[in-house]
């Protein structure tokens, strides 16, 4: 069969049909936009008719003579008013428009997805919090899940935030593993990819969910609104803390809720213990807190791993020594033996005579060691004693002769800082992926959060003594020698480098320069290589000498 050629009209005009079209719709898209306001107002008219119909018809019979009495006497007033009845108008124009406009709708519930996934994650727990002989369970297969499921908040891809279980009283909330599950199986269903904290309220039977913020790693190394004695960590959540301290953070001014550690002769945890992956930014914490040491003390450091991330505080005024070899810091950490004595003597001495203790022994001594294992490995492989044997001293009396060990290492060298180390660190921080068995056995406590989906440099977990685990971030402090390195937190590192040694002891008493011939008292034992002293070291060396 031969087909028929379609009209004219259908052939040749369909280019002209499709702009007469948009063209129709164009008109009514700028007429709707003209009209708006008269159907606002329309529909504002309506409600108020609808409203005035509603009151009418529930006021009782016997007060609707008066109520029209006093409606006509209003509307008597407004006409022998002048201009009332533009008045009038104007007035039931603008209640129209206000009554009519456009509400965004307010959310009393859960829509049908949240809906569906609250209850999906009610079924899952009835396993959990179900018994067979219990008489009234709380978690049943197909019961009502806004008994026990409250407080919860959704994000806006329909994710959960927080949320509120109310458990039975039978379940085993004293047994880690039973916790962990719950915790676990919570974690799965709300979404993987973020950090959430689980709070037990043993006492009520309720357990608290909610998804953390990732902490901020945009803060760098600044001068912190700290006393003497004080020494930021880093940074953790709001509300952690009783208190903020302002911070730059990239370009604007706020305050931030701290980790301070706070050292000195009244100090509960006078010593540090950090531990971390490699590249978890160990070493960063360490630079950050020798520069907030060097701006009220003096510093020694001990670099195990020997590769010159401390260089650039080289010849600072109040590094007083810096080693990367075993011989070094034998050399140093003997020396810092006798110091230690002498700070306890001068005390005591101070005491007994009824005086306060002498300016050298209130300046705060630091000793940092970056990775001590790798020196110990080497000074055994050299027949030589470990250079960590010689931090009892310090790490025992410290506090007492205002001297403060700081000791950084990774998970594999953990077993060989010895029992001393590990008795007087009581101040702990983890830094890096780590499981939570990981995090327990360091920090004496489990985190309360699970891990972060990504773990940045300076990320981690501190604890204090007892206090609880707190999330950490700490200060981007780089090494500003690093090519590597911004502009911009070169210039936040070099900005609280303390001046070189020569300027310091240009602008010192001349009587300052006598200390230079007291290298010969040194202490250090024969056959060892004598470091390489600064000024400051060699002037407290002599000191001891005369003593």
């Amino acid at each position: 069969m031969a087909r028929r050629p379609l009209p004219r009209i259908l052939s040749s005009g369909s280019a002209s049909i499709t702009r007469s079209r948009e063209f129709a719709r164009t008109a009514a898209d700028n007429a709707t936009d003209v009209l708006h306001p008269l159907f606002t107002v329309t529909r504002g008219l309506r409600l108020l008719v609808g409203t005035g119909r509603q009151r009418w018809a529930a006021t009782p019979k016997d007060r609707r003579g008066p109520t029209l009495f006093l409606v006509a006497a209003c509307v008597l007033a407004f006409a022998l008013m002048p201009y009332g009845g533009l008045i009038a108008l104007v007035t039931v124009m603008g209640a129209a428009a206000w009554a009519g406009r456009e509400r965004t709708p307010v959310k009393t519930g859960p829509d049908e997805a949240e809906t569906a996934r609250l209850r999906s994650l009610y079924e899952a727990l009835v396993p959990y919090f179900s018994t067979a002989d219990d008489p009234d369970p709380l978690f049943a297969h197909g019961g009502d899940w806004a008994k026990v499921l409250d407080e919860y908040r959704f994000d806006d891809n329909g994710r959960l935030t927080r949320l509120q279980v109310t458990y039975p009283a039978h379940f085993t909330d004293s047994e880690a593993a039973s916790r962990a599950r719950i915790e676990q199986l919570l974690h799965t269903k709300s979404g993987r990819g973020r950090e959430y904290r689980f709070t037990w309220d043993e006492e009520a039977n309720r357990l608290v969910m909610e998804v953390l913020a990732p902490l901020p790693t945009s803060i760098c190394a600044q001068r912190f609104v700290t006393a003497p004695g004080e020494t930021v960590l880093g940074f953790t959540d709001d509300g952690a803390v009783q208190r903020t301290v302002p911070v730059q953070d990239g370009d604007t001014m706020r305050d931030a809720p701290p980790v301070v550690w706070r050292t000195g002769a009244r100090s509960t945890e006078p010593h540090l213990l950090v531990v971390g992956q490699p590249g978890s930014g160990t070493t960063t914490l360490m630079r950050s807190i020798a520069l907030q040491a060097l701006q009220h003390g003096d510093v020694l450091i001990v670099e195990g791993g020997g590769t010159g991330e401390y260089a650039f505080l080289a010849g600072r005024d109040g590094v007083l020594a810096l080693e990367c070899d075993p011989a070094g810091a034998s050399a140093i950490l003997e020396w810092a033996v006798h110091e230690t004595e002498r700070r306890l003597l001068a005390a005591n001495r101070a005491r007994q005579a009824g005086h306060p203790a002498p300016d050298d022994v209130r300046r705060p001594l630091w000793i940092l060691l970056d990775r001590p294992g790798v020196l110990g490995h080497l000074a055994a492989a050299e027949n030589r004693p470990d250079p960590r044997d010689l931090l009892q001293v310090p790490l025992r009396h410290g506090r007492a002769a205002n001297v403060t060990v700081v000791l950084a290492d990774q998970f594999d060298g953990l077993d060989s800082l010895g029992e001393t180390v590990l008795t007087h660190t009581r101040g702990r921080v983890v830094l890096g992926h780590c499981s939570p068995e990981q995090i327990g056995a360091v920090l004496g406590a489990e985190p309360p959060t699970t891990p972060p989906p990504g773990v940045p440099a300076g990320r981690g977990y501190a604890r204090l003594g007892t206090g609880p685990v707190l999330r950490l971030q700490v200060p981007a402090t780089p090494d500003p020698y690093d090519e590597a390195t911004g502009e911009a937190q070169r210039q936040s590192v070099l900005c609280l480098l303390p001046e070189p040694q020569d300027l310091a002891a240009a602008s010192a008493p001349a009587g300052a320069d006598a200390a230079d011939a007291a290298d010969a008292g040194t202490g250090v034992p024969e056959g060892v290589p004598e470091p390489v002293l600064p000024r400051t070291m060699t002037a407290a060396v002599a000191v001891e000498a005369v003593d």
